[in-house]
């Protein structure tokens, strides 16, 4: 086996992946190391990262959004997907729980006449004059996603037993994550033909069948028209940024991951442009699908758009049930639907696992890229990661999920990431080299305008809407009613820390290691690092031989 990243070809030449410390050492290291791995096809990647920048998020976050304004960086982007692998998984066992109370002739939360219902219930398959003699109605659908799927507590104080269905959901969940990666991009690139594409026809299906329904052209002109004065408050523009950093999965590191398994010259700038284009336009078609929806129930139940709309879970898991309930052949139209759900989590999920696993391995290649090592490593992030999502499958666990959803992977930890990220990319390494870098791989150059946007406008507009995020901060509160004690709070503050600590705590550990003055130190850590090519290292670094070679690797790339 040669010392090159297989496949990394470009122009007829091979670029070393990292310097080795001797070739008599690489070879005998290659004969128990496998082989990285590479997409088999281009399809494979673009589904992949398809997958992963589409998911829930557009399903339910950025409809709502439109509703509400009318119309160690490494080590930080990766505590950050830690995380979210503990929660983002609960929303399919969820899903996986509703599949399940589809298989029946009548969809249990269609009615209330089950043992979880309250006095209150409001039976939507009852005529119109029937249900408005119903003051402070709770509807079946609700009902039967607070009593009967959380079966949820009065407050995070109070966590509850486990329950045991919601954790067999979880573990199928994470089985099912589990085989979909465990042979890396050979398994990954296979099951993203299903996963990426199956939502589509599903949310079309449900597209057709919402604006059909009475209420629809009310919610979907509430969805297009817009309110020109909200343009002049900054929560919408902090909304509307945090909301690219959730939709793109930006700075999470995942899609770094996905696209270190293709060739050298992959057209990088081809792939992103046209994954932009699909994934907003995914966000945009989903909006009518939601709002046609919203506006029926807000005509059935008599009351403004703004009392029915709302973001997360409830969404999923409210509105959509009981637009399906409607259709003929309910629980046929239920299966699909939850399929759907599932398959849009589940390859983000998947994604975001092995984002994580890729890291690992990359970091320390003899200890991971050996026989069976791969295969075991994420087992153990896996049965990990099932472990503390436990946690939120309690009947308090909604509070906990709610803690997660909020602060882990809030606005505040990626746009603090990106912060850095912007920085060392257009001031510290060279937005000049990184364009260069570009330009060799795809054999043109990029628009102009990006390179000034790595320079000046992105991380400004992070800077802006960080500050302002952290000025505009409010507690958290759950449906509106229940307000978190303050020591909820401070555990979701720690959450949000545990990711964003790790840039200055990784600062200070190398000032420690460096020796020279505290200028000199300093210096040092906003260079690159030696073994990239020489011209854009700093001028007091000497030039550094790769082993592997007779040439540096700028004159390999020359």
């Amino acid at each position: 086996m040669d010392n090159k990243v297989p496949g990394a070809i470009g122009n007829g030449e091979s670029f070393p992946a990292q310097p080795l410390i001797n070739k008599e050492a690489h070879e005998e290291e290659s004969t128990e190391m496998l082989e990285r791995g590479q997409w088999k096809n281009k399809m494979e990647f673009v589904l992949s990262v398809a997958g992963e920048i589409i998911g829930l998020g557009n399903v339910w976050r950025f409809p709502y959004l439109c509703y509400k304004n009318g119309g160690g960086i490494g080590y930080s982007s990766q505590v950050i997907v830690i995380l979210l692998n503990f929660y983002y998984i609960v929303v399919l066992a969820w899903a996986f729980f509703y599949l399940f109370n589809s298989f029946t002739y009548d969809l249990p939360w269609s009615s209330c006449n089950n043992t979880w219902n309250t006095e209150n219930c409001l039976d939507f398959n009852m005529d119109n004059s029937t249900q408005n003699m119903t003051v402070n109605g709770t509807s079946s659908v609700i009902e039967f996603w607070e009593r009967r799927v959380l079966k949820i507590s009065d407050g995070i104080e109070n966590i509850g037993s486990l329950q045991w269905e919601l954790a067999l959901c979880l573990l199928l969940a994470w089985i099912i994550c589990y085989f979909c990666i465990w042979k890396g991009v050979k398994s990954t690139g296979k099951v993203v033909y299903i996963t990426a594409t199956f939502p589509y026809l599903m949310l079309i299906v449900l597209l057709i069948r919402g604006v059909s329904l009475p209420g629809a052209v009310v919610g979907i002109q509430f969805y297009l028209y817009p309110d020109l004065s909200r343009l002049k408050d900054p929560q919408v523009w902090m909304d509307a940024g945090t909301q690219i950093f959730f939709s793109y999965a930006i700075c999470l590191g995942c899609l770094t991951a996905l696209g270190s398994y293709n060739k050298y010259n992959n057209n990088c700038y081809r792939d992103c442009v046209a994954l932009c284009f699909l994934n907003s336009g995914t966000s945009f078609v989903a909006g009518f699908a939601i709002f046609s929806i919203l506006g029926f129930m807000a005509e059935e139940q008599r009351v403004p758009i703004s009392e029915v709309a709302e973001s997360g879970p409830g969404l999923a898991f409210i509105a959509y049930p009981r637009a399906v309930s409607m259709m003929p052949f309910a629980p046929l139209w239920a299966c699909f639907f939850f399929i759907m759900v599932i398959l849009l989590g589940l390859d983000s999920q998947f994604v975001c696992v092995e984002s994580l696993v890729t890291s690992l391995v990359d970091m320390y290649p003899s200890t991971f890229r050996k026989k069976n090592r791969r295969e075991l490593l994420i087992l153990g992030v896996c049965i990990f990661s099932f472990l503390v999502g436990l946690v939120m499958l309690t009947e308090g666990g909604m509070y906990v999920f709610q803690l997660f959803d909020y602060y882990a992977a809030s606005g505040i930890c990626l746009l603090f990431v990106a912060i850095f990220e912007t920085i060392c990319i257009g001031w510290v390494y060279g937005a000049n080299n990184f364009y260069d870098n570009i330009e060799h791989m795809i054999g043109y150059r990029p628009f102009p305008v990006i390179k000034y946007c790595w320079l000046f406008f992105t991380p400004a507009v992070c800077i802006a809407t960080f500050v302002f995020s952290l000025v505009k901060y409010t507690p958290l509160q759950y449906n509106k009613r229940y307000v978190y004690p303050w020591w909820g709070d401070a555990i979701g503050w720690l959450l949000a820390l545990s990711s964003m600590v790790c840039i200055p705590l990784w600062v200070c550990y190398k000032l420690s290691t460096i020796k020279g003055s505290l200028t000199d130190r300093f210096r040092q850590l906003i260079c690159p690092d030696p073994d990239l090519p020489q011209k854009v290292r700093c001028k007091n670094q000497l030039p550094q031989k790769l082993h592997t070679t007779e040439t540096t690797l700028e004159e390999s790339l020359c």
